[in-house]
């Protein structure tokens, strides 16, 4: 089967965050700072893990991928955002657009599915204790990482193929600071709703279902530590509290963006900045600060350096 590629705009115009002057200079300077950070904070959480011998349950495992995932996330959009605020001319090719599609969803779906992995470990781990390094297997972890690498692709693949079936024929300035599918829309010289509707079944459901299902785990494992001495009950719910606040800090604003009808709204910007820039950053800082382990194995592994 073809796809066809309707399209006459060759390039599209990003209005970014704000026409401001002043306030540009601003975003430059705090984007580029939050976007050096979680390119630091992401990469000595992966390298940490990658060389630590302590580091080596499926925890740390699939965490290791969802910072892999939150450093390649902030990339599809903060560099543009930031390299355009100093622009004068804030143009993007059609080519670079759908590609920036692609990515985008694709590593944001990674991020979804990470976080489902981590509270799948953590189920397995404060609700069957006894089975966990059976069910855990080194085979089963990679699978699923796997599962989540191809997951990720076919909705990206689907989502792209939802954009590039729309045609541009005038207006070509998005307003947003990145491609996305909602603002192409608004563009596109057609009737976008059956698109639209397709693209809610597709991100949205996605969104809504793998929040609800990660609500449901959490409550099944605060359930299940009645059972669990002081100790246990205290150390399971630091890893578990941790967890579940980047799931609502991430996955709030991705369900107020794409499960709702055609329509755009002013602070659509700035709710898309909280999982496009701010969760990425948020999520070695809530990931470390709260875990010991991965604190001492990189006090280990850099003083070791030094």
């Amino acid at each position: 089967m073809t796809i066809s590629v309707n399209k006459s705009v060759t390039e599209f115009i990003l209005f970014g965050l704000t026409q401001d002057a002043e306030k540009q200079k601003v975003i430059f300077g705090v984007f580029l700072i939050l976007y050096l950070a979680t390119l630091l904070g992401n990469f000595l959480i992966v390298v940490t893990i990658k060389t630590s011998r302590t580091l080596g349950s499926p925890m740390y495992f699939f965490l290791f991928y969802l910072s892999f995932a939150d450093a390649c996330f902030s990339t599809t959009t903060a560099p543009r955002l930031i390299v355009d605020v100093l622009s004068q001319e804030k143009t993007i090719s059609y080519n670079e657009c759908m590609t920036q599609v692609f990515a985008a969803h694709f590593f944001g779906c990674m991020e979804i599915f990470g976080l489902i992995l981590m509270a799948f470990d953590r189920y397995i781990a404060i609700c069957k204790p006894l089975r966990y390094a059976t069910i855990m297997s080194r085979h089963l972890c990679g699978g699923l990482v796997i599962l989540a690498w191809v997951g990720s692709c076919i909705h990206s693949s689907a989502q792209i193929f939802l954009v590039l079936r729309l045609p541009f024929c005038g207006p070509n300035v998005i307003d947003h600071y990145f491609c996305d599918l909602q603002p192409l829309l608004k563009l596109a010289c057609m009737d976008t709703s059956v698109i639209n509707l397709l693209a809610v079944f597709n991100s949205g459901a996605i969104c809504m279902v793998s929040f609800i299902i990660l609500f449901i785990s959490y409550v099944v494992i605060l359930h299940s530590l009645r059972n669990h001495s002081a100790e246990g009950r205290r150390k399971a719910l630091s890893t578990c509290t941790s967890h579940f606040t980047v799931v609502v800090i991430f996955f709030g604003p991705c369900i107020f963006i794409y499960t709702r009808p055609p329509t755009t709204f002013p602070i659509d910007k700035m709710v898309a900045v909280f999982y496009t820039i701010g969760t990425p950053l948020l999520n070695p800082l809530i990931y470390t600060l709260r875990n010991e382990e991965v604190k001492n194995a990189m006090k280990m592994l850099w003083c070791s350096k030094a």
